[in-house]
């Protein structure tokens, strides 16, 4: 899914091609991304482009009259800029939306249709999408220290709440933990001021990093190849992969679609965490340590 780095960049490509610019109206090609229904999505058509923004990880197109067009890229949602007029792309199309200076296509490579488009009017209506989480990069230690001890969660769990903290995802929030070098399963609770400290200087240098990487990389162009794996990334989607640190195999945990990817040695002091499904699987057989899993691994190649 798209996070903050990454939609921060598509704001600030699309802001200078929309805003000023009359929007002619968007070509739905599935019938389930426009999740509103009132007001009508012609009712958008016609109006003078305001402004673009991020809210959490949501696109806002402000139009004249007060009206906003809500874009949700879920994960595996992407925009793509061309020339007025072109078409909806095959099956992986959703909608193009047409503006007097180009095309914004959206599509969705996946065959869960998730992305959403929504239609509203006044901004009391528009901060219906706002979950209220942290913006770190505004923030300080001491705002920071309280959104994150609001309540006991794991740190994996807490970074990727849009309730507590803004526009932070899956694949960010493995790098922000494996530069602080904390467990994705530690307790907020559990931190030691040092490591609140830590965690509050990793977020805010692994976002403006990516931030900086992505704007770089996509210079005065549009962000054409918009991912949630790197190569250049520490240890998200990196499983089994060299830790960069130390070289210890990045290990990972499953849990239903998503994946947190960690480094033993940096993170965890050696300790593998449970994997839900390996681990009722293997019960009592699942390895304690790295140093155990290295061991299981030479003894099965032997064998």
């Amino acid at each position: 899914m798209p996070e903050l780095p990454d939609i921060t960049v598509y704001v600030e490509q699309l802001a200078p091609r929309i805003v000023g610019q009359t929007f002619e109206g968007v070509r739905l090609a599935s019938p389930f991304l426009l999740r509103t229904a009132a007001p009508p999505i012609g009712a958008a058509s016609g109006k003078k482009v305001l402004s673009v923004r991020r809210m959490g990880k949501r696109i806002v197109i402000g139009l004249e009259d007060d009206f906003y067009l809500v874009l949700h890229l879920m994960i595996a949602g992407r925009l793509h800029w061309r020339d007025h007029g072109k078409a909806v792309q095959g099956k992986i199309g959703l909608a193009a939306f047409d503006f007097a200076s180009g095309t914004l296509l959206l599509n969705e490579a996946s065959q869960k249709k998730r992305a959403a488009l929504y239609l509203v009017q006044g901004e009391e209506a528009l901060q219906d999408f706002d979950r209220g989480g942290l913006e770190v990069m505004d923030a300080d230690l001491d705002e920071f220290r309280r959104r994150l001890l609001l309540a006991n969660h794991t740190l994996k769990r807490a970074l990727t709440d849009p309730d507590l903290f803004s526009g932070i995802g899956n694949a960010y929030s493995d790098e922000i933990l494996h530069r602080a070098r904390l467990s994705p399963v530690k307790l907020t609770r559990t931190l030691e001021e040092g490591e609140v400290q830590a965690l509050f200087a990793s977020t805010r240098e692994v976002l403006q990093e990516w931030t900086d990487r992505l704007r770089k990389d996509t210079g005065d162009g549009f962000p054409e190849k918009v991912t949630a794996f790197r190569k250049e990334m520490a240890v998200h989607g990196k499983y089994k992969a060299p830790c960069p640190v130390c070289g210890t195999p990045v290990q990972r945990i499953v849990h239903a679609e998503n994946e947190s990817n960690y480094c033993p040695t940096c993170q965890t002091g050696g300790k593998l965490l449970a994997d839900r499904a390996l681990s009722r699987l293997l019960k009592q057989d699942w390895p304690r340590s790295i140093e155990e899993l290295e061991a299981r691994k030479r003894a099965t190649a032997q064998s």
